[in-house]
C-alpha cells in the first residue's frame, strides 16, 4: 500500500525533487537524492531518450523503458541531466502547476525546462509518483514531452 503524504509533506518532497535536478554542489545533490527517494525507490523513464529509441528501432524491437534504481544510479542520472542542461547556464528545471492527486495515492507532477535567457520552454514532462511510508518517493514513472 502506498503512503498518501499530507499537503505540506507533498510540497516539501516535490520542492526537493525539483531542487535535486538544479543543484550545483555534488554533496548537496547526494543529500537531496537521499531526502527525496526511498531506499528502494526507483524511476522508470517510460519514453527514454531518442538515442535509446533509435537504437531499438535499428534492431526492429520496441524501445524499452529504462529503470533507474538505487541512490548511486539516481545520483548518476540526476548528475548527467544537470551536466547536460543546467551546468552550462542555459536552462533551469521548474515545477509547472500544482501536483494532482490520483487514486492509489499516486501524484502527478508536471515540470518544464525553461530558458534562463528568454523564459521559453525547451522541454517538459510528467512524473507519476508514489510514496513510501516515510513520505519519500517510492516510484516515479517519467514521461518526457
Amino acid at each position: 500500500m502506498n503512503h498518501e503524504p499530507a499537503d505540506i509533506e507533498l510540497k516539501r518532497v516535490i520542492d526537493r525533487w525539483i531542487a535535486q535536478w538544479n543543484e550545483p554542489e555534488e554533496d548537496e545533490r547526494r543529500r537531496l537524492i537521499r531526502a527525496v527517494w526511498a531506499e528502494d525507490g526507483y524511476q522508470v523513464m517510460v519514453n527514454p531518450p531518442e538515442g535509446i529509441r533509435k537504437t531499438a528501432a535499428q534492431y526492429g524491437v520496441p524501445f524499452p523503458a529504462v529503470e533507474i534504481r538505487g541512490y548511486d544510479a539516481m545520483y548518476e542520472r540526476v548528475t548527467r541531466a544537470y551536466e547536460m542542461f543546467i551546468a552550462p547556464g542555459e536552462y533551469v528545471f521548474e515545477r509547472s502547476g500544482e501536483a494532482i492527486r490520483h487514486a492509489g495515492a499516486a501524484v502527478a507532477l508536471t515540470w518544464v525546462m525553461r530558458s534562463r535567457r528568454d523564459g521559453s520552454v525547451a522541454g517538459s514532462g510528467l512524473e507519476v509518483l508514489t510514496f513510501a511510508a516515510d513520505g519519500r518517493v517510492r516510484s516515479d514513472h517519467e514521461f518526457v514531452a
